[in-house]
């Protein structure tokens, strides 16, 4: 597993935006950058700044994955038949981890990642610490027998900021099932996504 080094709102910080939806984002009450520059004035941001902004905004979101693991994901999408965008978003919701935060097992997707490699998750009744798998249509996700008592799990499934979406079929509070790959429109994104202007980055 990968570890992030960086605090993680500062993300939200340096996008502007509060990217996972969360209450205490700091950007719902500073929405200037981090750092002793981050209120300077920002001049017009060129198309290239764009395309990096938004693909690091996508990245930061699935939990800020490395580089090297979301560019082997936009390759993979674009070999695939259609479009690019709306394939790279959903192999990014196939992963584990992101089902398991969207089954709200976990409060955020980094907890979702901690719950998932260390153990604490079943994929059709077998442990898998892997939290870059990638689920298939019809798989089934349930907590492990301790994880059901976990306080941080608990807390995720009263969270009132986010719902679970179509795609993710709950059956009980322990247990969903993967029932559709989604469309982009169908991902509840608390703020606008552009994979369009990701895959203009990686095709320049």
């Amino acid at each position: 597993m990968s570890k992030r080094k960086s605090a993680k709102y500062k993300l939200d910080r340096r996008m502007g935006e509060n990217i996972w939806g969360r209450p205490n984002s700091p950007v719902n009450k500073r929405s200037y950058g981090p750092g002793q520059h981050g209120q300077r004035r920002k001049g017009k941001t060129s198309d290239f700044g764009l395309q990096l902004r938004a693909k690091q905004k996508l990245k930061g979101y699935y939990g800020d994955v490395t580089e090297k693991q979301f560019k082997r994901t936009y390759t993979e999408a674009s070999k695939m038949k259609g479009d690019t965008s709306q394939n790279l978003i959903g192999l990014l919701e196939r992963r584990l981890d992101m089902i398991v935060y969207r089954a709200k097992f976990a409060p955020t997707i980094f907890a979702a990642r901690q719950l998932v490699s260390h153990g604490h998750i079943r994929v059709n009744g077998v442990k898998c610490n892997i939290a870059s798998r990638r689920c298939d249509v019809n798989d089934v996700i349930s907590l492990g027998s301790k994880a059901k008592e976990m306080a941080l799990v608990i807390e995720a499934q009263g969270l009132p900021e986010r719902e679970i979406p179509d795609y993710v079929a709950p059956d009980g509070t322990d247990k969903v099932s993967f029932t559709r790959v989604p469309q982009l429109d169908e991902v509840p994104y608390p703020v606008t996504m552009e994979p369009n202007l990701v895959v203009e980055f990686y095709s320049r």
